[in-house]
This record gives structure tokens, sequence and C-alpha cells, in this order.
């Protein structure tokens, strides 16, 4: 038995072949393990024993091809061809996971360019495919710090920091609540998918001239660059102008299907080259055709699959959804709740503490009222005295007049000053007796909202919530590509990138990339990002470019690719 280690893009996977096991044998062990049905994109990557990446072939014994001797055997599971519209051909999720982080690991890595501004709108989504709807209570500044979001070169040519740059970052990925995490891979690759140098496989070449330029393969042709440019194709060949790609070491020839136009020559560096190539070529043009007809029967099965699985996704992610937001509401009430709760007890001290106040205002008025009750009580022997003094002075009528006046005006002024004090007395007393009856209202009032308080706190509403194919790498050299009789549709000419079809999408990465201008450092611009600047000053996006390119008849364009 040999051991093998198959690496996919987000997991490792061991498996013990035998000598004889072929390439496909292999290959169907991988993904039937990680589930996937969309073969016709992927492939083995190994390393030969002269350090060359290469895919492994399928009709072939593992053992039997370069594959570097070591335990375990690696290999590495892989996109080998691209899509047209990530959006229309990607059908699984587990298809889509694996482009997305292929493609994502492509910008990182800087082997697919992307601007500035676009790199962080792509972060954006990467961050919400990976941590879902944005949480300010959650996501506190710092929680992207150790993410790997943005290309070395994006964040060296600018002087900002990381809290700066997450702060960018984190207006954006805001605005993606309620997106799925699988949505979120998806808009990532439809934005990824109008990047020029996306899903393009580049070839050093030189044509009959000797000119050194490079040939890119992918989903929609055959492209000639120039040397000092990978971004903006001279020369563009769709795949249902060719009906022949054959090679004799490391010359090339391709028989466009207009028979007026001579053959479409190049030269390689290595026989190795020239097969990867043709395997390319084949691989794509096949997939180019396929795309054009009607869809086979697995296809449609496998469609018809994921909208089912999608809908089920959808209803689930509505359940969550809306159990969240009555979660939310419940710990809103009860924080309501709580708040009232809090309120109450204030009012019960209030009212404790004023009870306290008439309390103690009662028994002043108390003291007062004994007060005035002792005061009648002199009035009352006051009184008794003058009628005494009166008796006196009638006993003492023999007495002189004078003295006889003088003792009855004593006795009628200490009647009058009796009189005076007995109404102030029983005044004093009715005002004590409203008192008290004022005293007792209250006293009655407060202990009914004592009671009203206390039966809403014996009983509250409830606090709490219950918490619940491979295109077999032909060794003929040679390819016969089946293209047919009719005019095959070209779509692709017609399109338009995400940015220029969304005008609100295109005036926030036009708003940022001034931001950003700000902070940049121009003496660390690249070669790509000066192409890229220049390319946008003219107008070009990668579908204008692609229509000037394939303008002319095929004739036209092989021969401006010879005077290159």
């Amino acid at each position: 038995m040999v051991n093998v280690r198959v690496t996919t893009m987000d997991a490792e996977l061991e498996f013990a072949i035998q000598p004889s096991t072929t390439g496909k044998q292999l290959f169907d062990q991988v993904v039937k393990t990680i589930g996937l049905r969309e073969l016709w994109f992927f492939g083995l990557q190994y390393v030969d024993s002269k350090g060359f990446t290469t895919w492994l072939k399928l009709n072939k014994k593992v053992m039997g091809q370069d594959v570097k001797k070591e335990t375990p055997l690696q290999f590495k599971f892989r996109a080998k061809f691209y899509p047209e519209d990530v959006s229309e051909e990607l059908i699984q999720e587990v298809t889509q996971r694996m482009f997305f982080l292929q493609v994502k690991e492509a910008i990182l890595s800087e082997d697919a360019y992307c601007p500035p501004e676009t790199s962080v709108l792509l972060a954006s989504y990467a961050v919400q495919a990976k941590y879902g709807d944005y949480n300010p209570d959650t996501h506190k500044t710092g929680f992207l710090a150790g993410d790997r979001l943005l290309p070395q070169r994006v964040l060296d040519q600018h002087q900002l920091s990381k809290a700066e740059w997450e702060e960018r970052i984190v207006n954006w990925y805001s605005e993606h609540k309620g997106l799925m995490r699988e949505d979120a891979m998806m808009e990532y690759l439809k934005i990824a998918q109008d990047l020029e140098m996306y899903g393009v496989n580049y070839f050093d070449i030189k044509n009959k001239k000797g000119t050194d330029l490079f040939l890119g393969v992918d989903a929609l042709g055959l492209n000639i660059y120039e040397r000092d440019d990978k971004l903006t194709p001279r020369i563009g060949f769709p795949w249902s102008e060719i009906r022949n790609i054959s090679f004799n070491d490391k010359k090339f020839i391709i028989k466009p299907i207009d028979k007026k136009a001579p053959d479409f020559v190049f030269y390689t560096g290595r026989l190795r080259i020239s097969k990867r190539i043709l395997a390319l070529c084949m691989g794509n043009h096949e997939l180019y055709m396929r795309r054009r007809k009607a869809d086979s029967i697995e296809v449609q099965q496998m469609k018809a699959q994921a909208k089912e699985e999608r809908a089920a996704r959808e209803q689930r992610e509505k359940l969550l959804t809306e159990e969240k937001k009555k979660r939310e509401a419940a710990e809103q009430e009860k924080q309501e709740l709580q708040d009232r709760l809090k309120a109450f007890e204030l009012e019960r001290e209030r009212q404790a503490e004023q009870l306290e106040e008439t309390r103690k205002q009662t028994q002043e008025l108390e003291e007062k009222a004994k007060a005035a009750e002792e005061e009648r009580a002199a009035v009352e022997e006051a009184k008794r005295a003058a009628e005494a003094a009166q008796a006196a002075a009638l006993a003492a009528a023999s007495a002189e007049r004078e003295e006889k006046e003088r003792l009855e005006a004593e006795a009628a002024a200490a009647r009058l000053e009796a009189d005076r004090r007995e109404q102030e007395a029983l005044e004093k007393e009715a005002e004590a007796q409203r008192a008290r009856q004022e005293l007792e209202e209250q006293r009655l009032r407060m202990e009914m909202e004592k009671r009203e308080l206390e039966e809403k706190l014996a009983s509250p509403a409830n606090l709490y919530m219950n918490e619940g194919d491979d295109h077999d790498e032909n060794d003929d050299y040679t390819a016969e590509l089946q293209v047919g009789e009719e005019d095959v549709p070209r779509p692709e000419e017609e399109r338009e990138t995400l940015q220029a079809k969304n005008a609100r999408l295109q005036k926030q990465l036009e708003d940022l990339k001034s931001e950003l201008k700000i902070s940049q450092d121009s003496t660390k611009q690249t070669a790509e990002d000066k192409i890229h600047i220049e390319n946008v000053a003219q107008g070009r996006d990668k579908y204008k470019t692609l229509r000037d390119i394939r303008k002319g008849n095929t004739k036209k364009r092989v021969d401006e690719y010879e005077r290159l």
C-alpha cells in the first residue's frame, strides 16, 4: 500500500492506495470524500521530480507518473478550469467554496492583480463568509487583526494602520447584514471574475519573429500578451474560431476554422509546457462548447437539487432569523420589565420616605394638639377664676363704688380675655382635627398605593424566556476540436463588469479609491498598478478589452500577431 495525502483548499485528506491505482481512481476517492460532483473543473496537482508543478493524468497509474517520491505522496486538489460566469455555472456549495478559497488565495498571494479599493470590497465579503452578520457588540475593534484579508502590495502602498484598514473593511462588511455565508462567497466570486487575470494560465511563448510574448489560456479562448503587461491582451481568439491544435516538440500550431486565415504558430520553451498547454486548450474548449448547448440530464438534476437545497437553506435561515428576532424581542421585553421593576423599587422607596415624613408631621400636629388642649384647660381655669372674682365682687358690694366698678371692669376684661382665649383654643382644636383628618386620608391613600404596588410586584410578567475526464493530457500531441457547422454564440462579447452594471457600487468604489489615494505612497506602485490606472483612464475593462482584441477577421488578427 502507498500512503497519499491530498490537500484541498480547506482540509487534508489521507488515503492508502495500491501501486496499480490510477489517477482517476484516486481522483474519484477525493471527490467522493468531499461530496463534490462538478468534477469537470478540478484536478490533482503534484510537484514532479524536477520541481515542476503539473497535473496528475487520470488515465495512468499514479505510481507510473513522475510524482516526487516522498511519504506520503503529496497532491493538491485544485480548480484546473474556470467557469465563464460563476453565478450560472457553479452549482454545489462545495464547488463554490473551493473556487472562493482558491480565487481568494490567488488574489492575496498576488497571482491575480486586484486594485486596492476592490481588495477592500472583496475583504468585506470574505469577512461576511467567515463571521456571518456584523454585530458591534461581538465584533469589537481589532477582531480582524489575525485575518489575512488584503494583498501585501496594497498594505505596503498605503500609510494606514491595521485599525484604519479594519475600519474601511467593516464599513462595507456592516452593509452585508442578512447575506448568507454561501451568498457572500458567491458575491466575492462575481466581483473577482471581472479581474483581468482571473482564471488565466500564462505561458512564455515566441512568435515566428522570435518576439517574447505571453500566451493566456482561459475559459473564453487564447489571448496574446506583450511581456510587460499581463493585464491587457493585444490579440484574442475565441475557442469557437479554433478547429485543431497540435504541437511537435516546442512548435505549436493552431488551425482556425476560417480556411482563409493562416495557421497561428508559436513556440514554447520545453515539451512539458507544450503538453500542458494542449491539455488546457482541450479542456477549456470542451467546456466552452458545452456551455453553449442545453444542459445534460446530470447537470439539470444537480441544478434542481441545488435549487431545492437552497430553498431549504433559505427557509432554515428565515426560521433562524425569526427566532433571533423573537429572542431579541424577549431580551428587550426582559430589559423593559427590569427597568420597570427598578422604577417600582424607586417609587416604593420614595413612598416610604414620604410616609416617614408624614409620620413626623403627624407627631408634630399631635404635639400641637396637646399644647392646644393644655391651653384650653388654662383658659377654663382662668374662666373659673374670673367667675370667682365676679362672685367676690358681688360679695363686696358694700365696698366703695369706685372699687366695685374697678373690680367689675377687671372681671369684664377677664371674661373678654377668657372668651378670646377660648375662641383661639376652639380654632386650634378645629385645625388639629382637620390635620388629623387629612393625615388619615393621606395614610389611607398611601396604604392603597402600597397595596397596588405590592400586587404588581407579587405577580410581574415572566422576565425570562425558555432557553431553549480530465481531459487526458493527450499523448498524441494533436486535438481535433468539435465546433459544429452553425455559428457558436459568443455572449461574453456583450458582457459588462458588475461595477459597470451597479451605479451605487461604482460610486462606493470611486469614493474609497479617492480616500485611499490620500494615504498612498506612489513610489511603491508596481508596473501592474500603473497599467491598471492607465486602462481605467482609457475607459477599458476586461470585457471592453475582449471586444477590442477580437475585432476583425481571424486572418487579420493572426497577421497582427505575427507582426508583434
